[in-house]
């Protein structure tokens, strides 16, 4: 069974923990790594995101952010954005190889495979912006389906139009849009 720190608003741990099914029923917040893969192709900036498994509790079969898991009780965000990359696409990542781009909430209730699923974290937000081979990664079967390069532009007409293909969350798209741009 999986415990996360009950966090306040701006996702710093109160010193309680409650369990993953507890959160998700009763909408505790809670926190969560979000790790956005980014290469520059031309003037633009593309972002490789993932298919989520049609297992999934939340969103399945969408194209979801590169990599994204909670962070357990007792972790620090860091070191869960490390795991939750290695774990879910295969890449080991170094010191230095992700850069914090900032943080946002998210908070919302939604009817999944017949049961309600109420999320209430704060998710913090890095940058992977090293060379990646997309066919040569590990995925985690039971997570992830595959994974394609889009364009940023692409995944943002997308998630505004809400065409059924993207559930990233357009907070954490729009935090990695601003780093991406602050870089220029």
């Amino acid at each position: 069974m999986e415990f996360f720190d009950i966090t306040d608003e701006n996702g710093i741990p109160t010193g309680e923990t409650v369990s993953r099914s507890e959160a998700h029923d009763k909408g505790i917040s809670h926190r969560t790594a979000h790790i956005w893969i980014v290469r520059k192709k031309g003037d633009s900036y593309q972002v490789l995101l993932q298919k989520r498994s049609a297992e999934k509790e939340s969103f399945p079969s969408m194209y979801d952010t590169s990599s994204a898991g909670h962070i357990q009780a007792g972790d620090d965000p860091l070191e869960s954005a490390q795991r939750e990359l290695f774990e879910e696409l295969g890449i080991r990542t170094n010191e230095g190889d992700l850069t914090f781009a900032g943080k946002f909430h998210i908070k919302y209730e939604m009817e999944f495979h017949g049961k309600m699923f109420r999320d209430n974290e704060v998710a913090f937000v890095y940058a992977y912006e090293k060379p990646v081979d997309e066919t040569k990664l590990v995925l985690q079967t039971e997570e992830v389906e595959e994974v394609k390069w889009f364009d940023i532009e692409e995944v943002r007409e997308g998630c505004k139009h809400r065409d059924g293909t993207f559930c990233v969350p357009t907070e954490g798209l729009e935090t990695i849009m601003k780093y991406l741009d602050n870089k220029e």
